[in-house]
């Protein structure tokens, strides 16, 4: 101990006077006395157990007990100077330190720390053993096809030039090679993976050497370095595909691999099988990343806050049906809105608004068909679309940001009705003769117009649509209420088929085999026996021309199934057809109520579940039945709301445009195409366009969705910033 009274200043001809102390210290106060006196630095603790080992020493296992927190302590540091964080330095001599608290403390803290290591590590390797997966699939997928299309090549130049140079004995030749080449024959294995660009070369001489030439070996080289899923570093690999024959090869093949790092993948030389391993290998290298960036999210806020615990994130497994989240962009979205009016789609069932595309906006046109309407729907929606930048930055009223964020739709629907307006050939209810002249002529020179009923066939059928001449004569209301009539159930049937189809591809992904044969079967066996069949006669009446009454043929199909058809047959077999599927739906009615004859069994509690059972599944039968009927009835509106659009652009073309021309006054006519104009815009192209929209929202909400989609899903909300509206800023 130094003396510091006795010690003049700067004195260094002398040694510093020392004593000699004996310190007896409570025990309680042992660690805050030491802790002072190495402040203070004036004492030195002589070893009074000199002959003794550490482990024979009185405080050797609390010395064991720091030295282990020592170790944690570095480990720590270690992984912080890792992630990118510089540990705080805290002077903490003066505070109370319970060892036995911290040591309980920086167990636990390890052990998480750990655990949360492995699972990154073990993430990260996962992540990068896709990656290298993904590679080898892609490269090795390529040599595969354009061997097999050098291979093709070859064999079609073999095939010509034999047929070019044979001769009489060239199949028995040919014949005896191939047999001869079959024998010889062998199934060739491979193994595909990635090895270390710099140890490639020495890779294939080693292979090349260990079989004696017995491989094929080719090489792709990766353009960017590759994380190995071992060392975490990034490498610079090559994809490698070696073909061998037998198991000696391949044992050698793999011992080699190892030797050199190779890491394998397998690999199948099935082209379907390679489109679905790539489809996996992709979906779970998205979703891996999506974790990895959350992690990576969740570590940057907890470093940038100086936090000592880091954030938790911990994939839970859970019966719970998650949210429901379809990528849309700003032409899918107007579309996706339209369905999630109905319902939000349940987690992973199929959406109907892939179909609603197309579906939608063709419907409407059935009803609004056109092509000047069409024309005038399109330069709206072209309107918005191309000055939506400035629109979209504006604060629009309700029914102005309504038409804008339906722009893409409204496009759509327009692009279709010039299509339908096309078929029906109508310009503001005015037939042109844009694709071909009329097929009709009048049979003589005393004929007028189209007015009388001396037209003659004197061309080919009209190319596209509806011919002109039938607009304006005395049979066009009848004939397009036959043609549309028909139309609007050919339409339903397939849109409703669809739905059921769709059904069936729910059932098969959800692993629902009951939904497939209790379901999916019965519903399309009983609609196309019934309106498929009724679809299947109108087709072939259209083809054949024949004068058969539809009506007589259903409605007797079911009263009298055994008559004889007469000029209603339209094809051979009818009969017969008819008449099984008619005593089928008699057999049907005529069949007693199961629940009355077994409601004296008794097995009282099964004989109740079953019956309830039962019922259940016969209301939803009954539902189904009565609904095909009147889902199909439904597509009907087709028809009257396109023959009530045509007639509508008709009367106002008539009786107001022409009418006011007749006058051969300048101050009528203005007045006339005034009218005309107001009446075009506020009638056909506002309540025309919206009594159509509305129909044709009911046909794909009601008798198309209902046949597959359960819509009982809810919406994924992110907590996203670039989703926030100003409102919600503020």
């Amino acid at each position: 101990m130094v003396n510091e009274g006795c010690l003049p200043t700067m004195d260094l001809l002398r040694s510093e006077p020392m004593q000699l102390v004996h310190l007896i210290i409570p025990i309680e106060a042992a660690h805050r006395s030491i802790s002072y006196l190495g402040d203070l630095g004036l004492v030195q603790f002589r070893d009074l157990n000199a002959d003794r080992s550490p482990f024979q020493r009185s405080y050797a296992t609390q010395i064991k007990r720091c030295g282990e927190m020592e170790r944690t302590l570095r480990l720590f540091k270690e992984q912080m100077k890792k992630a990118g964080l510089s540990p705080s330095m805290q002077n903490t001599r003066n505070s109370v330190i319970d060892l036995d608290h911290l040591e309980v403390k920086l167990r636990e803290l390890e052990s998480d720390l750990l655990e949360n290591k492995a699972n990154n590590e073990k993430l990260q390797h996962t992540y990068n053993e896709l990656v290298e997966y993904k590679l080898v699939l892609e490269k090795v997928g390529e040599y595969f096809s354009s061997a097999r299309n050098s291979a093709v090549a070859q064999q079609k130049e073999h095939e010509v030039q034999t047929t070019v140079h044979g001769s009489i004995d060239s199949p028995l030749l040919l014949e005896q090679d191939t047999t001869s080449y079959s024998a010889k024959q062998v199934k060739l294995g491979f193994i595909s993976g990635l090895v270390p660009r710099e140890k490639s070369i020495p890779f294939e001489r080693i292979l090349f050497r260990a079989t004696r030439g017995n491989v094929f070996m080719k090489q792709a080289v990766v353009e960017k370095p590759v994380l190995d899923p071992t060392s975490g570093e990034k490498v610079d690999k090559n994809v490698f595909v070696v073909f061998y024959s037998g198991e000696r090869v391949k044992s050698k093949i793999l011992k080699i691999c190892d030797a050199f790092g190779a890491t394998r993948y397998p690999f199948s030389d099935d082209l379907g099988k390679q489109f679905q391993m790539i489809t996996e290998v992709s979906g779970k290298l998205s979703e891996l990343k999506t974790t990895i960036d959350i992690q990576k999210v969740l570590q940057r806020a907890t470093r940038d806050c100086n936090s000592q615990v880091g954030a938790i994130f911990q994939v839970l497994q859970t019966k719970e049906s998650p949210p429901t989240y379809f990528y849309t962009n700003k032409f899918t979205s107007s579309f996706q809105e339209i369905v999630d009016a109905y319902g939000i789609a349940k987690y992973q069932e199929a959406n109907p608004g892939v179909y609603t595309i197309i579906t939608f906006p063709f419907l409407f046109a059935v009803m609004f068909g056109d092509w000047g309407h069409g024309i005038c729907l399109l330069l709206a929606a072209l309107y918005l679309i191309i000055r939506e930048k400035k629109f979209s930055s504006q604060k629009l009223g309700d029914i102005m940001q309504m038409a804008f964020g339906g722009r893409y739709v409204i496009a759509m629907m327009a692009l279709f009705s010039i299509y339908t307006g096309f078929i029906y050939n109508e310009f503001f209810s005015v037939p042109f003769p844009l694709f071909a002249p009329s097929a009709y002529a009048c049979r003589d020179p005393s004929c007028r117009d189209v007015y009388t009923a001396g037209l003659i066939k004197v061309r080919d059928t009209y190319p596209f649509g509806l011919d002109p001449v039938w607009h304006g004569t005395r049979s066009e209301l009848p004939f397009l209420n036959s043609l549309k009539m028909k139309m609007s159930i050919l339409l339903g049937v397939c849109q409703m088929n669809l739905g059921i189809i769709l059904s069936y591809f729910n059932a098969k992904y959800f692993g629902s085999s009951i939904d497939i044969w209790h379901q999916f079967v019965p519903q399309m066996i009983f609609l196309n026996s019934l309106f498929g069949y009724l679809s299947l006669i109108i087709i072939v009446k259209w083809c054949s021309g024949s004068q058969a009454d539809l009506y007589h043929v259903m409605i007797y199909m079911f009263l009298s199934p055994t008559d004889d058809l007469g000029e209603n047959q339209l094809f051979v077999g009818q009969k017969f057809l008819q008449r099984h599927q008619g005593q089928s739906y008699s057999l049907l009615h005529s069949t007693d109520d199961p629940i009355e004859s077994g409601s004296h069994s008794p097995h009282g509690h099964e004989e109740f579940e079953f019956s309830e059972v039962f019922v259940h599944q016969l209301i939803h039968t009954i539902e189904f039945v009565l609904g095909a009927v009147s889902n199909t009835a439904s597509y009907l509106r087709l028809w009257a709301l396109s023959l009530a659009h045509s007639e509508l652009s008709s009367v106002f073309y008539d009786k107001v445009l022409l009418m006011a021309w007749e006058f051969n006054n300048t101050i009528i006519l203005i007045v006339g195409v005034i009218v005309f104009i107001c009446a075009t815009v506020g009638v056909l192209l506002l309540m025309e366009t919206l009594s159509a929209f509305l129909h044709a929202l009911r046909l794909h909400w009601v008798e198309f969705q209902n046949k597959f989609y359960v819509g009982d899903g809810y919406k994924f909300a992110p907590f996203s910033f670039a989703l926030l509206s100003d409102e919600d800023e503020l």
